[in-house]
This record gives C-alpha cells, sequence and structure tokens, in this order.
C-alpha cells in the first residue's frame, strides 16, 4: 500500500490509532500520512471545500489551527470583490499577498482579480500553496519564496495588497500590536499605498482598532470586526487614499454551517465614523473606569415586575414581558452601544453592563433576545422566592462583582436547560439577577 493510498483509505480514521499501526504498513511514510489525515479532518470542519478536493496536501497542525476558515475567507472575498468593482476603467486586475501562509485567504480573494501572486519566505509553505492551487481550480496565480519587503519594493502597482502579518514573536510569544508584527505594515505603509489602489489587512481581535486607525496615517477606510459562532475571530481593515473622512464600521456575525444553498447567513450591523475623531475617543476610553456609578447617555428602562414585590434598595423594576438584548461579539468588540440603542429603539442597563431592554421585540438585533420572565436582587428572601425548585440553568455576568463559577455555587444550580440567568448591577448600582429564556424564532 502506497502512502497516498493509505490516507485515502483511512482519513475517517484515528490518527494516533493508526500511529499504533506503523508497524503494519512499511512501505507508508507513517508520519507524513498522519499529518495528512489529521489535516484533511480538521478542513472537514475548517474549509469543507478544500476537504472535497482530492489531492490536496495539508501543512504542519500549526499552520492549520491559524490559517482561516473558510466562512472568513470567504467574506473576505466579498469584502475585495465589492472593492476591485469600485476601481474606474479597471482592465486588468490584480492583487498581491504579501503573507501568503497556508493561502486559504488568497485562495477565496485571488479569484476577484484577473491575476494574482502569493508571496511566502517559507519555501516549505511555497511549495505546498504551489501544488494546491491548481487542484483548487485556480489558474490565474503565481507564487513567489520571498521576502514581503522586497517583493512590495519592486512590484507593479496592483489592485490589492494583503497582509496578515504574522503575530508571533521570535520566541513565539503572540503579538497584537501593529508594530510588533511581521512585517511591520505602519513602516511599510507608505508604499503600500503607493503601490496599491487598496490595502486589505487582516489583524488581531485582540488589537484596539481606534488606536489602529490613528497609526495608520487616517488611511483606514473600513473596520471589520469579524465574530463567528459568537466569538470574535478577525479585525479586518481595508485602506485606501480617498477624499472621504468617515470610517464604516461593520459588525458582523457569520454562521459556520452553511445553509441549504451552501451560504454563511450572517448578521451584520454598520455605522459610521468620522476619522479625525478618533484620538478623542481614544481618550475618552482611557478615562473610563468600571464604576458602575458611570451614568449611561441613553436613559435605563424602568418597568415594574408583575409578580415579585419591588426590591426595598432598588429603583429597578422589571417586568415579565420584557425584552432583554445581548449583543454579539463584534458588537461587543465595536463597543458600539449608543449606536445600537439608537438604531433599534433600545435602552442601556447601565454605561458597563452591556445588556439592552425594550417592551417590545427588535427584528435583526446583532445579538440574542431573550424574554424575562423574572427579576430578583441578591437578597436571600427573593432569591429562594425566585429560584424555587429550580435545578439547572445557564448563567452570564456583566459587570457583576461574583464570577460564573461563585454565582453558580452560591445559587447551587447546575449548568443548562432552558433557562438563562444574567446577573449585572443597574445604574444606579444595585446588582440583580433576570431570569429569561430565548425568544423563538
Amino acid at each position: 500500500m502506497t502512502t497516498s493510498e493509505f490516507v485515502k483509505q483511512f482519513r475517517e480514521s484515528d490518527p494516533r490509532k493508526l500511529a499504533l499501526q506503523a508497524s503494519h504498513y512499511p512501505d507508508v511514510d507513517m508520519p507524513y500520512a498522519l499529518n495528512q489525515i489529521q489535516g484533511w479532518q480538521t478542513a472537514q470542519r475548517k474549509l469543507p471545500s478544500w476537504a472535497a478536493c482530492d489531492g490536496v496536501v495539508y501543512p504542519p497542525h500549526l499552520n492549520m489551527e491559524q490559517c482561516s476558515s473558510e466562512p472568513t475567507a470567504r467574506y473576505k472575498q466579498q469584502v475585495a470583490r465589492r472593492w476591485a468593482e469600485r476601481i474606474p476603467n479597471a482592465s486588468r486586475t490584480s492583487m498581491t499577498d504579501l503573507t501568503g501562509g497556508f493561502g486559504v485567504d488568497f485562495s477565496f480573494t485571488s479569484r476577484c482579480f484577473d491575476c494574482a501572486t502569493y508571496v511566502e519566505r517559507n519555501a516549505s509553505l511555497c511549495e505546498v500553496v504551489g501544488a494546491n492551487l491548481p487542484r483548487l481550480g485556480i489558474r490565474n496565480a503565481q507564487v513567489k519564496c520571498a521576502e514581503a519587503e522586497a517583493v512590495l519594493e519592486q512590484m507593479e502597482p496592483q489592485t490589492m495588497i494583503f497582509l496578515d502579518p504574522a503575530r508571533r514573536d521570535e520566541h513565539g510569544a503572540k503579538t497584537v500590536l501593529i508594530a510588533d508584527c511581521t512585517p511591520d505594515v505602519c513602516q511599510l505603509l507608505p508604499c503600500l499605498m503607493q503601490k496599491s489602489q487598496f490595502v486589505m489587512l487582516k489583524l488581531s481581535p485582540m488589537l484596539d482598532w481606534h488606536k489602529a486607525i490613528v497609526d495608520l496615517d487616517g488611511k483606514v477606510r473600513e473596520v471589520h470586526i469579524v465574530s463567528a459562532d459568537g466569538e470574535c475571530k478577525e479585525l479586518l481593515l481595508v485602506l485606501a487614499d480617498n477624499d472621504t473622512t468617515d470610517v464604516q464600521v461593520f459588525c458582523v456575525d457569520i454562521q459556520s454551517r452553511p445553509d441549504s444553498e451552501g451560504q454563511y447567513p450572517r448578521s451584520e450591523f454598520v455605522y459610521s465614523i468620522a476619522t479625525n475623531a478618533q484620538e478623542e475617543v481614544m481618550e475618552n476610553n482611557s478615562k473610563l473606569d468600571n464604576s458602575t456609578s458611570a451614568q449611561p447617555t441613553n436613559s435605563t428602562f424602568n418597568i415594574q415586575h408583575s409578580t415579585l414585590p419591588p426590591a426595598t434598595n432598588s429603583t429597578f423594576n422589571i417586568q415579565h414581558s420584557t425584552f432583554l438584548f445581548e449583543p454579539n461579539a463584534s458588537v461587543m468588540k465595536a463597543g458600539c452601544f449608543d449606536e445600537i440603542a439608537r438604531a433599534y429603539g433600545i435602552c442601556a442597563i447601565s454605561r458597563n453592563s452591556h445588556l439592552f431592554l425594550s417592551d417590545r421585540e427588535t427584528d435583526g438585533f446583532p445579538g440574542r433576545t431573550f424574554v424575562i420572565d423574572a427579576v430578583t436582587t441578591m437578597n436571600k428572601r427573593q432569591l429562594r422566592q425566585t429560584l424555587s425548585g429550580m435545578k439547572q440553568a445557564n448563567i452570564a455576568v456583566r459587570n457583576f462583582p461574583l464570577s460564573v463559577a461563585e454565582l453558580r455555587k452560591r445559587l447551587k444550580l447546575n449548568d443548562g436547560g432552558d433557562t438563562y440567568i444574567f446577573a449585572t448591577t443597574t445604574s444606579e448600582g444595585d446588582h440583580i439577577l433576570m431570569l429569561t429564556h430565548k425568544t423563538k424564532k
């Protein structure tokens, strides 16, 4: 049995168990075969269209874990296509990916251009990608094994330049600042803008994107905060030279499972900010503390619960018919809470809780919506009355003095079930628990 036959026959098997049977297959390059099997299994989950292509070669495990998922790569493809179509009188479009990696983002964005160039300094990855591109149906691309800075300096002007700077230092530790990544985009910025119509830059989701706009000299035109299944995955910036003074911010949450038409459903909230307002935003953010007495700019929602007696130490009473809104991870990262409140006509519980209320359901809200069934303070009598007979619940804390584990221990509740408890602090400083259930959609 050859190595390729082994991989094809056993690609759905457990690689750990296969490793124990290596002596039974003397003609098989077992380390390579196991890496390919593990890579294919990861691709089934992360890159289904790649897993469906026979003959695709997979890199070491670390590269597979670090590469983009198919839903986020397809989103970048859509952004690249939209910007490429804006270029006036473009008879022939082109792109260069200066930090190619395993080539996932390149394999999708390159399809938006007439010709594309993949650049990577790792010779092994170049060899893998060079073999994979034709198998994936990509025939408009060339592969260059070189340093990004050298290629940038010598290349002809492009429609788009794509960069995903390495976010690990020489010791393997993660970095999040632009200046600490390789290559340093801030240092290359003048040449990048000179050599392209627009630049697409993928950065760590941990990065302060307000600071990134300032650091990139006002060239940022779009900020895409991309989450998948509720977890923030990528920060994508689009840079260009034009006359606009605004930056569009896209808060995007993508479902990782395709629908019946093969599309990845997503929610999207878009708003604009002035470029010259970023330094003021950064200064204001640095002054914010976690004081629960801070007042939200939009009014709190003062409604009354119909069955529980109001707490004597709280003016915040919630009616059982009230809806609770929890923004998704992209909105949380953007920090656009005032914009969300205005757009959907909802009210913040407090400045730092990042939970919202309304007496009506709101279509299209970028996050989860719950119906409030009961509310209680931490008063022992109220807790006992409200939680009577309850054995389990899903618990979340927002601006609350106890962690989830600490609160769960105090409430003596197991995890799970259909009840969702949100523990938070009102603008008056009162600690409350809201017992809710998800809306049916």
